[in-house]
């Protein structure tokens, strides 16, 4: 039998959800749990620990756990000052444990290439491409958040939908099925009702949660949604061209895909993978990473 001295823990820590998995020496995956949020730029400290709490305690059905190694991969967590408050809360709950921390696009890029190099890229709410060669060096691009970036992310793809219902009501740009899918979807009655929704009552997720409306509008033959996932993708593959460029990647390069919008979004990736095609990149093998809190698994196994 195993005992929860002689486990390993990986948590994915994300800006929607947070994800642990525990897991014996070998890597087999021996519980799972979740819990909100746990990005502490966004939802502060203390939320974020309570959020690592529980995920934690679900995936060890309730029982104390004393982990033999722990990773946490955290959205917000790449630089050292960052990583420091995260330290506190792992030193805390398990002291004298090896502990790994990282960021959660690494996890993908772990979970997602053969051998732990290529390039990562994570669309959510949030957008960003992670990036490592085979000698460790790294590169990233985009992930500056909603107002300075996240450039193909679900909420650039709500916003850019919101903006076109705008410009379809004025006239200043073409009619939308968009229009009438957005305001079913938040029970409002003409475009106009959309300013006092979107600047007093939605959130982030919110706004980012139209990227599925965008997507099931697209495929219902409408050029606007078609046209911003379209884009969506191009940006998608700009960040990765980046990337590529200074890692000085080259030939079949390892691309590990994660995040809702670019799993569930059959068109965004298929826009993303056209126009990597057609910027040269070779992308092989393409992987969709359904849970990266498998390579925080890993990074627990070499802490051993």
């Amino acid at each position: 039998m195993i005992q929860l001295t002689d486990i390993l823990i990986g948590i994915d820590g994300g800006g929607s959800k947070t994800t642990a998995l525990m897991a014996d020496r070998d890597g087999v995956i021996l519980g799972r749990g979740a819990s909100g949020p746990s990005n502490y730029l966004v939802i502060g400290a203390e939320a974020a620990y309570v959020a690592l709490d529980a995920a934690v305690a679900a995936a060890g059905d309730g029982r104390p756990l004393r982990p033999a190694a722990l990773c946490l991969g955290m959205a917000g967590a790449a630089r050292p000052a960052d990583q420091t408050v995260i330290r506190a809360w792992a030193n805390t709950r398990y002291p004298g444990v090896p502990i790994v921390i990282t960021h959660d696009a690494r996890l993908a890029l772990v979970a997602g290439t053969p051998e732990g190099w290529g390039v990562a890229v994570l669309c959510g709410t949030g957008a960003m491409v992670y990036g490592e060669d085979a000698h460790g060096r790294v590169a990233r691009a985009d992930g500056w958040g909603y107002l300075l970036g996240d450039d193909g992310s679900g909420y650039a793809i709500g916003r850019a939908a919101l903006r076109a219902v705008a410009r379809a009501a004025d006239g200043r740009g073409p009619q939308t099925a968009l229009t009438e899918a957005i305001l079913q979807h938040w029970l409002l009655t003409r475009p106009q009702d959309l300013i006092g929704h979107v600047y007093k009552s939605a959130q982030r997720a919110d706004v980012a949660a139209l990227a599925a409306l965008v997507q099931a509008v697209a495929l219902q033959g409408d050029a606007v949604a078609e046209a911003i996932l379209q884009d969506a993708g191009r940006e998608l593959a700009i960040s990765v061209e980046a990337v590529a460029r200074r890692l000085a990647l080259t030939g079949a390069i390892p691309c590990a895909l994660t995040g809702s919008v670019i799993l569930k979004g059959q068109s965004v990736r298929a826009a993303f993978v056209a126009a990597t095609v057609e910027r040269g990149l070779i992308l092989s093998p393409l992987t969709l990473v359904h849970e990266p809190a498998r390579g925080a698994i890993q990074l627990a196994q070499a802490l051993l």
